[in-house]
């Protein structure tokens, strides 16, 4: 196998913690070390794990001893910190977004085809053996061809449970850059690369109240808009309607189906790597669930950065660009059409592949 290749870890707030759970117990990867802009968090995080050093930023992405740095800051420092380890000869793996903006992102993937590294981007649950079960009915032919998809995600905001949300409401957040890259990478998994967008958004307030922590009362300003509904153009044809809101309490809504002119096929949430996929088809009694036909098992957070050290990444930042552009041209669409200009090829299929396989590549 070789010596475990080393990863720094920029960013350790709320999510960093499940990228741990799952990079730590790795017989392929060694975190070597972590920086954050709390330094005595950063040395607290160091602490836990063995040999782990905790650095400033600069010295993280200089080091020697990280060739791949995961970056988990907050959106609006996603290129900075991207592009001054790719300056220094890394290859990068990142938090949705890509980048808060696609101007921040084009100069990330440029920079990273100019420098010869590879560049990954969250999310990596659409590698699960929920999204990627039902892709493989799609793909068998179990709904016949696919005509259109849904895809919705309501909530009445972070504010409620994150002590400092404020990220979520500013520039590169809000419903759709945060959570809309769940539901878009999936789709682009089952129906392909997208062509066109048309889309409105509204926004109900200006300030939210943070809920929890010792916040707990603070008002923040909402920069961003808070209800995002569209369509989207797939290359092959089929339209997906989208709806992301930070506005609604509730819904019973599947997160995402997909019909097609013999059945149709229910997707579990894919904030999530499993959970149960329910198909129905033509001739059929109605809804049955469907063992889990392939993906990673048991995987979590982090398991898309593994992928794209022993590659083809499956979870790339080509990915990740195609998927900010569909969702900037909604932001901007106001009920026209707009085209979109990337495109990407659909990942292969993820084999069924146990826990202990993944862990140990």
């Amino acid at each position: 196998m070789g010596e475990p290749h080393g990863v720094g870890i920029v960013g350790l707030g709320v999510i960093s913690r499940q990228y741990l759970d799952t990079l730590r117990p790795s017989a392929a990867v060694r975190i070597a070390a972590v920086a954050d802009l709390d330094v005595e968090r950063a040395r607290a995080v160091a602490a836990e794990i063995p040999g782990a050093r905790a650095l400033s930023v600069a010295e993280l992405v200089a080091d020697p001893e990280v060739r791949t740095v995961l970056n988990l800051t907050i959106p609006a420092a996603h290129e900075e910190i991207a592009l001054a380890a790719i300056s220094q000869g890394k290859d990068v793996y990142g938090e949705k977004p890509l980048a808060a903006s696609m101007e921040a992102a084009k100069r990330i993937m440029d920079a990273a085809a100019q420098g010869g590294v590879r560049v990954g981007s969250a999310p990596d649950t659409v590698l699960g053996t929920g999204v990627q079960t039902a892709r493989a009915h799609v793909d068998g032919g179990a709904v016949g061809m696919p005509i259109s998809a849904t895809a919705t995600w309501v909530s009445a905001g972070h504010e409620a449970w994150h002590p400092h949300p404020d990220f979520y409401y500013q520039p590169g957040g809000g419903p759709l850059l945060d959570m809309g890259p769940y539901y878009l990478t999936s789709l682009v998994h089952l129906l392909g690369p997208v062509r066109s967008v048309s889309g409105m958004t509204s926004r109900t307030r200006s300030t939210r109240t943070i809920g929890s922590g010792a916040r707990a009362g603070v008002q923040i300003p909402v920069d961003v808009d808070t209800h995002v509904t569209g369509v989207l153009e797939h290359a092959d044809g089929a339209l997906s309607t989208v709806v992301m809101s930070f506005d609604a309490l509730s819904t019973t809504a599947a997160p995402i189906e997909v019909h097609g002119t013999e059945g149709s096929i229910i997707v579990p949430d894919p904030n999530n790597f499993s959970g149960v996929v329910r198909l129905t088809t033509r001739g059929s009694d109605g809804w049955e669930s469907v063992p889990a036909a392939a993906g990673f098992e048991e995987a979590g957070r982090g398991v898309g950065l593994l992928d794209l050290i022993h590659g083809p990444a499956r979870a790339s930042g080509a990915m990740g660009l195609h998927v900010l552009e569909i969702m900037t041209a909604l932001l901007r669409s106001d009920g026209a059409r707009v085209a979109v200009a990337s495109s990407v090829e659909r990942p292969s299929l993820v084999p069924l592949t146990s826990a202990h396989s993944w862990r140990s590549i």
